[in-house]
């Protein structure tokens, strides 16, 4: 007689909602920035509630589906076969976010290597702010400032996720959880600092000054590449926040901890990009400032 239900190494998961919230939050979302900042379909700028309504919806369904996928670890559906996958999904999932900085990294090193390219422009204004690196008006930030804490303050949040890492794999939950706390305060303090910055930027009038009117292409590709770098740290501390509430309630073993694992593997590629942003946005490509 056969057994009663399927048997096999795979685990498919129910009928979610969260798929369908999450990309219905994103688009709100990202209506809603614009709409904030620029005014869009009649609505003034400064109109805000429609943001917050898609970053609402977007941080249920990020808690819905770690609730979920949490539940299914707990009873047991993560097996060896589903781990592998979703490890490759991780891997997947970094790759093309790899390919997301690639295009603001492209867009400044194509200002900063061929900016006499927009010399050819037909307007004098545009021709004079482009013959020279960096443009005219602009001010640049000094590499050495805050930029350097920010890399100081990443490089060692490096450390305190691989700290607890390997406290978890020995088995020192407790040492797991002190290094986690530490990788949390740290992301906070990054991201307070790039808040400090951003608003020094502005109020200072660095990039968008009159005298800067025609080199706005700047101030934009370096508020892209730092911001999406920003809220990369934001989600991984985010992440790292959930998998120390899971440590702190019981979870994760010695053995199976792929949630910290996926969240440690997040946190170095954002270090990484980082180290990439200062080497080059900062340092190699900053400038003298004008």
């Amino acid at each position: 007689m056969a057994q009663a239900g399927v048997k096999h190494d795979y685990h498919l998961v129910n009928p979610s909602p969260w798929p369908l919230l999450a990309s219905l939050g994103a688009t709100v979302m990202a209506v809603g920035l614009v709409m904030w900042l620029k005014g869009l379909f009649g609505v003034p700028a400064g109109t805000w509630w429609l943001f917050a309504a898609g970053l609402t919806l977007v941080l249920i369904t990020m808690a819905g589906w770690w609730i979920d996928v949490t539940k299914e670890a707990n009873a047991g559906d993560h097996t060896p076969v589903v781990s592998i996958g979703l490890r490759y999904g991780m891997i997947l999932f970094i790759a093309s976010e790899v390919m997301f900085f690639v295009a603001w990294f492209w867009i400044f090193f194509e200002m900063a290597l061929f900016h006499e390219a927009r010399t050819l422009s037909s307007i004098e204004e545009v021709r004079l702010a482009w013959a020279t690196w960096p443009p005219q008006g602009i001010e640049t930030v000094p590499a050495w400032n805050l930029p350097l804490v920010n890399t100081l303050t990443l490089l060692l949040s490096g450390t305190t996720v691989t700290w607890a890492h390997h406290a978890l794999q020995q088995g020192d939950r407790k040492g797991a959880q002190f290094a986690l706390i530490l990788t949390v305060i740290l992301g906070v303090f990054f991201s307070a600092i790039q808040a400090y910055e951003y608003h020094h930027i502005l109020s200072h009038g660095y990039f968008y000054s009159e005298a800067a009117a025609n080199s706005g292409l700047y101030g934009s590709s370096f508020f892209m590449a730092t911001g999406f770098h920003g809220f990369h740290v934001l989600v991984g501390t985010i992440f790292l926040l959930v998998c120390l509430i899971r440590l702190m309630r019981g979870g994760f073993t010695p053995e199976k901890h792929f949630g910290f694992e996926a969240a440690a593997w997040y946190w170095h590629f954002v270090d990484v990009v980082w180290l990439f942003l200062f080497a080059f946005i900062y340092v190699v490509f900053g400038g003298a400032g004008h």
